[in-house]
């Protein structure tokens, strides 16, 4: 592929973020790691509190892509057929069978939100996870495709009854946790409240422009853009500190941060797919950008969002888990030597 094939689709990606922001206002740095997201061909975890806008948001992304969305809701009494087919009795007293979520849309399905993951249980995450990671699940005898699937997942950080918290396993099959963030800006807030646009989320949606990255390109565009943009021998070297210090902060020669002991801070840091989802989000960073070469700028710029989940502390620690970890990511990022 040529460098004009991969300009022409920046400019795409350009189009995509403005049409997103036509609907989401005050969420400039999450629609730009979503973007990330979608070019890098990674699935994507979502925290935010209720309300702030992460079912507008993925609407206004699936219409955006083109093919077809679906969201199902996690529940306690959920099972993973539920994902796939769904019975019932039917006018004539008969039971029926119909497709599932998954099922319904098959190759089309393109945007796939699963809100409030934590209340399904493990059983229903173990197929999910199939399905992320290899796009397919089999059900009557065959195996269905999915090859433009992305999962978007959505956590209920507030009720603990009832909830199964997923797997550091599980997370890890995610390229990023994205924040969703009340906005802060007075100007942003007035709008949301008294800006009567806002009040319905289905003329949102309808505002944003349709098909603007055609869906069934984006697995061939990820692929080009893997292959064009450079990572040089000084940059691998820093990757490779950057992992193992986030690994083991330690190693950076304090033995302490924050007042908190390095060596009983860490339970688990990210794994080498881990770093190599990094890597992989870095390199669309760099060509958002407009380069084909990477620099620390880009690895940084989705530090947070790729590393932050995959690093597990010790038990007495994880209430304090998101603070923590980003301040530990922050030093980490000023203390290893870039090139």
């Amino acid at each position: 592929m040529s460098e004009n094939f991969l300009a022409d689709w920046l400019q795409k990606a350009e189009l995509f973020e403005k049409a997103i922001k036509t609907a989401i206002v005050g969420q400039d740095r999450a629609i730009h790691h979503i973007t990330i997201a979608i070019f890098s061909r990674g699935h994507v975890l979502l925290e935010g509190d209720v309300g702030v806008g992460k079912t507008t948001l993925l609407r206004a992304v699936a219409r955006a892509i083109g093919g077809s969305y679906e969201r199902v809701e996690g529940s306690v009494d959920m099972m993973p057929t539920d994902l796939i087919y769904y019975t019932y009795i039917g006018e004539d007293g008969k039971p029926k069978v119909d497709p599932g979520p998954l099922l319904k849309q098959r190759e089309s399905l393109a945007t796939f939100f699963f809100n409030e993951i934590n209340r399904a249980r493990p059983q229903v995450h173990s197929l999910l996870l199939r399905a992320m990671a290899e796009r397919s699940v089999n059900a009557f005898n065959r195996e269905f495709a999915f090859p433009h699937l992305q999962v978007f997942a959505d956590r209920n950080r507030i009720e603990k009854e009832e909830t199964f918290e997923i797997s550091s396993a599980a997370k890890d099959r995610f390229l990023m946790e994205i924040s969703i963030e009340t906005p802060t800006d007075l100007n942003v807030q007035n709008q949301l409240i008294f800006d009567t646009k806002f009040h319905s989320v289905d003329d949102l949606v309808k505002n944003v422009p349709a098909g603007v990255l055609p869906y069934s390109e984006l697995n061939e565009v990820g692929r080009e853009i893997q292959k064009a943009v450079r990572v040089s021998d000084a940059m691998k070297n820093y990757s490779v500190r950057m992992w193992g210090a986030l690994r083991n902060p330690g190693s950076l020669g304090a033995k302490n941060f924050e007042g908190l002991n390095f060596e009983r801070l860490i339970e688990a840091g990210a794994s080498p797919r881990g770093m190599a989802m990094l890597v992989k989000a870095a390199k669309v960073n760099a060509w958002l950008a407009g380069r084909l070469d990477l620099i620390p700028e880009d690895l940084h710029g989705g530090l947070q969002e790729t590393m932050a989940h995959r690093i597990v502390l010790f038990p007495n620690y994880e209430l304090q888990h998101k603070e923590i970890v980003r301040k530990l990511i922050k030093f980490c990022a000023e203390k290893v030597t870039a090139p």
